[in-house]
């Protein structure tokens, strides 16, 4: 995911609609910080960007893509300590453990393809070749596919492509061609048919059907634009996008397509998370906040933390069965440049 200078980051303010007020003070604000800080690893001698984090709970590990240096840095998931750096990449992206299996597949944009491993012993099992620039991965427990983004910009490409993988064999089973240069994050329905992914340069969100694997809308987003990440509440039909131009949380109805909600967030994110047990939504951003939202009701929501992080604290990942957030901090928005990963306990 492309980084961008760090730009003057705004207070967040508290959501501005009166017809809430009664939502807001049924819903007071927790009395204990919902993240504690349990510790920071540091790798220094890195200077890129850190990309996706993925942590491989069988093996206790937490896997990091450093993409500018095109090595992966692995870390003890319960010490922090860092165990390997694992080179030969190209460009890593995102990671993703076949379940069942010891076999990691880690997107890499470069012209080999994406690498699988082993997660144990790190030795190569094999290739899954696509066009390059391969970049987001996202498993679908619902269908047991794996779905990997290719083509793009960054490789110098006007076009761009979700594979659609059995992670078993590494096998393609259907290729869907837009016409973007710049495809981002992805969520799929557990209890329905649609897939939903953000054509960033187009600023608009395509509802994919799983059954056809065709667009069948497309919904824009009105106001901030090139969208990023996105989460998924199914339970109550929320689709959570967050974008760069200006940096903003946007929430659609999945039924409609329609804007329900728009609040500022934590300026340069690459990741955000939702927490399904605590209705909440986890937003890093490199100023060195970490913005936790409130899902008062599907319709309304509030600011209730603002986390110190640190500079360049942008990529993260949710782990819900350990209730912790490992956040990823690229070094370049800091001096002295130190990259990095925070563990966070969620309470």
């Amino acid at each position: 995911m492309k980084s961008m200078s760090l730009a003057p980051f705004a207070a967040l303010a508290l959501l501005a609609c009166a017809g809430a007020a009664h939502v807001a003070r049924a819903h007071a604000a927790p009395t204990r910080r919902p993240l504690t800080l349990l510790g920071r690893t540091s790798f220094p001698g890195y200077d890129g960007d850190v990309d996706h984090l993925y942590a491989d709970i069988p093996v206790n590990k937490l896997f990091v893509a450093a993409e500018d240096h095109g090595t992966v840095e692995v870390f003890n998931l319960t010490t922090g300590a860092h165990l390997a750096t694992l080179t030969g990449f190209n460009t890593p992206h995102a990671f993703f453990r076949v379940p069942g299996t010891h076999r990691l597949i880690v997107t890499d944009g470069g012209k080999r393809g994406s690498r699988i491993i082993d997660d144990r012993t790190y030795g190569v099992l094999g290739y899954i070749r696509l066009q390059p620039g391969a970049d987001t991965g996202y498993y679908d427990p619902s269908t047991r596919r794996f779905y990997i983004v290719t083509g793009g910009s960054d490789v110098h490409l006007k076009h761009c492509w979700l594979n659609e993988i059995n992670p078993w064999t590494g096998r393609l089973l259907r290729r869907l061609e837009f016409d973007s240069a710049h495809v981002e994050a992805l969520r799929a329905e557990q209890h329905g048919g649609r897939i939903f992914i953000n054509v960033a340069d187009h600023n608009e969100v395509d509802v994919i059907s799983k059954r056809t694997f065709k667009v069948i809308a497309r919904w824009p987003i009105v106001g901030p634009r090139t969208n990023l990440t996105m989460s998924l509440d199914e339970a109550h039909h929320r689709l959570f996008i967050v974008t760069r131009n200006p940096s903003r949380l946007v929430v659609l109805d999945t039924r409609t397509g329609k804007t329900v909600a728009t609040m500022p967030v934590p300026a340069i994110v690459d990741g955000s998370a939702f927490d399904v047990q605590r209705q909440r939504l986890y937003i890093p951003g490199a100023v060195g906040t970490i913005g936790v939202f409130q899902e008062l009701d599907p319709d309304h929501y509030r600011v209730i933390a603002q986390v110190p992080s640190a500079k360049g604290a942008k990529s993260e990942v949710f782990v819900p069965r350990l209730n912790e957030l490992f956040v990823g901090v690229s070094p370049q928005y800091s001096q002295p440049h130190l990259a990095g990963v925070l563990r966070y306990r969620v309470r």
